[in-house]
């Protein structure tokens, strides 16, 4: 059986862990984000931990706090780690929905949570009031990794367009520039269509094959490296493998020998979007300092507004946003897996054998 703790602090936020002779797992209680995923054979947490402080979201104010940025992204940058949800958007609100309360990437990821234990399971559960929607996420521990279980039920009396995705942001010691390997179940893929950041380096809009980007000063860049650029940003959307029932990603460590990544139902989400932020960033609180990768897979291709989730309805014959039926829910399953091993493994199978 794991050991569950419900109260309990991290990195000075309250959090929650689950932990067994291998793996801790621990996740804030504001934000419901995964905040780490520490093997405790190589000591080293695989999931980004920003550089700044971080605060509960609940204390953020944007007088007081413009360390965080003015944006609509301030309140979820004060309290960011790891791996977070995006609910209901996956991407900026609209400026009316901004006056409304809105930040980036909805409210999931800045709400409370009640979090308690039932029987080998971390249980997280909140409110997203403006959204309608009630979020539940269960966590049990196995020998290889964690199994996740989430929960959305729509409340409201209407059907819900929403964007849903699992914004998984890796960091050092684990990441490291030139040398972390990355495996994906990916087929046709797209670069982000404007710019993305000051220091892009793929060519916007294209398509293309994984893993070989073309890049703008010509030739392609293979995404199964972390860059070795000193400064970089960009941001590409793939698609996975529809032959497949499962989808994956994993990322290898060659210092640490250590693998980590997700697996997943592909039906679910049949989307990653590939965030890459290297010391590109110039605005508060990135101040051209962030190394990291984001490995988010979810129900839409790219970061965007609601508007232009819905106007743009699929990619690749492929939906780019899910409905929930008005005052029903809908579950999904996925893993986590970490784990010691001599190279990249080419694929991630799902853990029960299903």
């Amino acid at each position: 059986m794991p050991r569950i703790t419900v109260d309990t602090t991290y990195r000075s936020r309250r959090a929650a862990t689950t932990e067994n002779d291998r793996l801790r797992v621990t996740v804030l209680v504001e934000g419901g984000h995964i905040a780490e995923i520490y093997d405790k054979g190589t000591g080293v947490n695989p999931l980004w931990t920003p550089d700044w402080p971080s605060i509960e979201p609940s204390t953020f104010d944007p007088v007081r706090h413009r360390e965080y940025g003015t944006g609509a992204e301030a309140r979820l940058l004060a309290g960011i780690m790891g791996h977070n949800i995006c609910l209901d958007l996956f991407g900026g609100p609209s400026d009316e929905e901004k006056a409304a309360g809105l930040t980036v990437h909805g409210e999931a990821p800045v709400v409370p949570y009640d979090v308690t234990r039932e029987a080998d399971e971390l249980v997280l559960r909140a409110m997203l009031p403006l959204a309608q929607l009630r979020f539940e996420r269960r966590m049990a521990l196995g020998d290889r990794g964690v199994r996740i279980r989430e929960i959305v039920e729509n409340v409201a009396s209407h059907d819900r367009p929403v964007g849903w995705t699992q914004h998984v942001t890796l960091g050092p010691p684990f990441l490291e520039r030139g040398v972390t390997e990355f495996r994906l179940s990916a087929t046709r893929s797209q670069v982000y269509g404007a710019t993305f950041g000051d220091d892009d380096y793929l060519q916007r809009g294209v398509v293309f094959d994984w893993p070989y980007a073309p890049r703008v000063d010509g030739g392609d860049g293979d995404l199964r490296r972390f860059t070795s650029a000193q400064k970089s940003s960009a941001y590409t959307a793939h698609l996975m493998n529809p032959l497949s029932p499962h989808a994956f990603f994993v990322a290898f460590s060659p210092r640490f020998h250590f693998a980590f990544g997700y697996v997943w139902k592909r039906a679910d989400f049949p989307w990653v979007g590939i965030w890459e932020e290297n010391r590109s960033r110039r605005p508060p609180p990135w101040n051209a300092t962030a190394v990291t990768r984001g490995m988010e897979f979810g129900v839409s291709p790219f970061p965007e507004t609601r508007r232009q989730m819905i106007e743009r309805g699929a990619l690749f014959n492929t939906p780019t946003f899910r409905w929930i039926p008005a005052r029903a829910q809908i579950e999904t399953e996925y893993w986590a897996i970490a784990e010691p091993a001599p190279a990249v493994p080419e694929s991630l199978a799902w853990p029960d054998g299903r």
